[in-house]
């Protein structure tokens, strides 16, 4: 934990909460982490009734947060209830970027119900990966995505509900976060990290590319780069993507940028949380080895969930929760000029990797939603489209969990990283 000279956290905490509804829970929760050393701010973000506690100082009242957001409270007691939370979301962020710029936020922990949450969430997620953050929610079991986006917020249940003040049950909740927050403080806030050898580069991955991803991230350690996997389900291609622009990465492998499949198709569960996959690396011009990992089918939750345009397909059931169709070669068309297109786009060094027999253990020979005719219309599309003097395209004569293609695509990284493309 960062310490001035006398001992103390050099800055200070955050709580969020709606102080009309939700001030005895914070006040409590304020001298739990007070306890624990650390210094409180907080931040007001309620608009109903008045604060059923007082405002200390150097705490933030919720006219100040209205006026971050461009209005004024009695503005924001008169817009929709939906428009009114965003509005105190926005200055609520506001408020923590600029402790956070300063150098003066240590860290935040947000509790409420249904509006609490969504307001405390707001403001939280727009600060960089890695600050310490805590979400105390009544609504933990729901799904958060629309809360958090690809944020690295622990989001903690509160079991009972946060009404009429600390009780038995929730003070043992509220303990808990402020000993999660303090844990987190202490550890320190995540920042570019310094890797041993060469660097540090991404790696985009799904449980269908697996067998791949694994035999490169032990050929890249043996050329000595360190290797950061992400699971390709949405948040964590969005969240490799933020960390690029953090400046985390010398390159990447996006072995699998499923993800790209869920933006072009709405219905797929694994769309990127920010619009733009696959463009990120070469917007910043960083080497980078992109292959159709996972671009041949659909992901859906459960079986029951798949829309009914979707169900006479070639199925593959992952799991109860997860449900893999085939991509049409009409979709796959779509998607092979939108890689093309994005790729051709990019300023640094790109190549992009073919394994011609299959993208996905389901989806090559002998799998349950192997697609030849799929994969060529993807090509098709993709050779119309692609600048073939900014892309290098290799072609791999297996699937993309054979030896060879993984060879293939550490071969291809090496030329593009020692030779510049």
């Amino acid at each position: 934990m960062k310490a001035t000279p006398q001992g103390r956290p050099a800055g200070w905490v955050a709580v969020l909460a709606t102080l009309d509804t939700k001030g005895e829970e914070a006040a409590w929760l304020r001298r739990s982490l007070a306890e624990r050393g650390l210094p409180v701010r907080v931040v007001d973000v309620g608009i109903l009734g008045e604060p059923s506690v007082p405002l200390e100082p150097d705490d933030v009242p919720r006219h100040e947060v209205a006026r971050r957001a461009g209005l004024g409270l009695s503005e924001v007691a008169r817009l929709r209830r939906d428009e009114a939370m965003a509005a105190m979301g926005r200055g609520a962020a506001s408020v923590l970027a600029q402790w956070h710029r300063e150098g003066h936020l240590l860290g935040a922990v947000g509790i409420g119900g249904n509006q609490g949450t969504a307001v405390a969430a707001m403001a939280m997620r727009e600060l960089p990966i890695g600050t310490p953050r805590v979400l105390v929610s009544t609504v933990a079991s729901g799904n958060l995505r629309p809360y958090l986006g690809f944020a690295d917020i622990a989001v903690l249940f509160s079991v009972g509900d946060l009404l009429g003040g600390p009780n038995p049950l929730t003070r043992a909740v509220l303990a808990r976060a402020a000993a999660m927050l303090a844990g987190m403080v202490e550890q320190g806030s995540l920042q570019p990290a310094r890797a041993a050898g060469k660097g540090l580069v991404a790696l985009s991955a799904l449980g269908n590319t697996h067998p791949a991803a694994e035999r490169i991230v032990a050929g890249l350690r043996q050329l000595g780069w360190e290797v950061v996997p992400f699971h390709a389900s949405g948040a964590g291609g969005s969240a490799m993507e933020q960390l690029m622009r953090q400046g985390w990465f010398r390159a990447v492998v996006d072995l699998t940028p499923h993800e790209l499949v869920g933006e072009v198709f709405p219905e797929d569960i694994y769309a990127p949380v920010v619009p733009g996959r696959l463009a990120v690396a070469g917007e910043l011009g960083l080497p980078q080895v992109v292959a159709p990992g996972g671009l041949d089918y659909l992901i859906f939750g459960t079986p029951d969930s798949v829309p009914p345009r979707f169900r006479d397909r070639p199925t593959h059931y992952h799991n109860p929760y997860n449900t893999n169709v085939q991509a049409s070669p009409e979709e796959m068309a779509l998607l092979g000029e939108e890689v093309a297109r994005r790729l051709s786009r990019a300023r640094g060094p790109v190549a992009f990797v073919d394994p011609l027999k299959g993208w996905s253990r389901i989806g090559s020979p002998g799998g349950p939603v192997h697609n030849p005719a799929g994969l060529q219309a993807f090509r098709e599309a993709f050779w119309a489209r692609v600048d073939r003097n900014r892309v290098r395209y290799r072609a791999v004569d297996c699937t993309i969990n054979d030896p060879e293609f993984a060879e293939a695509v550490m071969e291809t990284f090496r030329e593009l990283v020692a030779g510049g493309g």
